[in-house]
């Protein structure tokens, strides 16, 4: 998740960030060298380059991105955020009240193009072009609970922006960072029916602990949402909580941890989230070579598994040639080996429930909250 004016905050997170070379992203796709194309023909791509600004317009919806005040995230908006990197331009993010207002945007040259679930007649009917924004590979984003029928719409069929963007679709379905993301993203993590009961353990609980999250949070530079879904993953928000393996309270610390945090009384609501703050603000500050959004999620594995863990899967990271300071490497580690290592599992689903409640927190109307 990530802020659209910074990427450096630790108030805001992100998920899968892949740097796909822009050399290849033909497969298949001839590219016009942009020199030759008629300089009388308004190119998207031109203005982009001009400003060094790439500008995405889309509808919050579960499957695109969801916000609050400089907090976004979502399938879309890391498939946007991945083009913008590969375009090596800022990204700025918009969002409309539907469709037809985004496909509006394109048609007047407000935005350079747009993520939409809008139908082919509806976009064709605005002399607009469009393609899959998953390449086809629309059953990766329908199990996952997102909605297949996802879209970029463009201005001009020939301008070297939808060229390009549609080489880097097709390139990131071919190296599987679609079907990364969408996981990530999964809507299923939890199922719908457990929903209900989440919903009534936020509305009585998160309340009495809200102040504690937010002083908490502000003492190191920290999302309270994020601590808030922390807690919620490891007890439910249970001060009284207890694991088989000894660790207690509502951020669930072990003893040590708990002792080396200053925390002196575990089940003490007010310490135990004090406590868990400044590990997770550790966690970041042990990552600090991890660049921003990614340093959150190797932050929260690595709360999860412990850090030394984390180091180790990084250093087979690079032995196998790849960034080990990018999530998506981490991520792919993960859930490659999770049948045979019951803890790499654990993190996984860790990790994503705690993104799952992190949204639900921020985009509920929770009672009192």
């Amino acid at each position: 998740m990530h802020s659209n004016s910074s990427s450096g905050s630790r108030l805001c997170l992100n998920s899968l960030s892949s740097k796909l070379p822009f050399q290849a992203l033909a497969l298949g796709i001839v590219i016009i060298p942009f020199n030759s194309l008629s300089a009388e023909k308004s190119h998207q791509y031109n203005t982009v380059v001009a400003k060094n600004v790439l500008t995405v317009v889309a509808v919050e919806n579960p499957s695109i991105v969801f916000k609050e005040d400089q907090f976004l995230h979502g399938f879309g908006y890391d498939l946007a955020r991945n083009y913008a990197q590969n375009l090596n331009v800022k990204l700025d993010f918009k969002t409309v009240p539907d469709n037809a207002t985004a496909l509006k945007w394109i048609a007047q040259g407000k935005a350079n193009f747009a993520m939409t679930t809008s139908t082919i007649a509806d976009i064709e009917k605005k002399q607009l072009v469009s393609f899959s924004a998953s390449c086809g590979d629309q059953a990766s984003l329908s199990n996952n609970g997102l909605n297949p029928q996802l879209n970029w719409v463009f201005k001009q069929a020939d301008d070297p922006l939808t060229l390009t963007a549609s080489g880097f679709v097709c390139q990131s379905k071919q190296l599987g960072t679609t079907q990364q993301l969408a996981s990530f993203y999964n809507r299923n993590v939890v199922k719908p029916e457990s929903w209900s009961t989440i919903q009534k353990d936020l509305n009585q609980r998160l309340p009495i602990y809200k102040a504690s999250f937010k002083q908490s949070a502000s003492k190191y530079n920290l999302d309270w949402h994020l601590l808030a879904a922390i807690g919620y993953q490891e007890s439910y928000l249970k001060p009284t909580s207890v694991s088989p393996t000894g660790v207690r309270g509502i951020m669930m610390l072990t003893n040590n941890t708990a002792k080396a945090m200053g925390v002196t009384n575990r089940t003490d609501p007010e310490q135990s989230i004090q406590g868990g703050a400044k590990y997770y603000d550790l966690m970041l500050d042990q990552f600090a070579h991890v660049p921003y959004p990614d340093r959150n999620w190797y932050a929260l594995v690595a709360y999860n598994m412990g850090p030394g863990a984390v180091g180790q899967i990084q250093k087979r990271i690079q032995a196998q040639g790849k960034d080990p300071n990018q999530w998506v490497n981490l991520y792919d580690y993960l859930q490659r080996n999770q049948a045979r290592n019951g803890r790499y599992k654990q993190a996984v689903q860790y990790v994503k429930r705690i993104r799952t409640y992190l949204e639900h927190i921020k985009t509920s109307n929770l009672i009192n909250v």
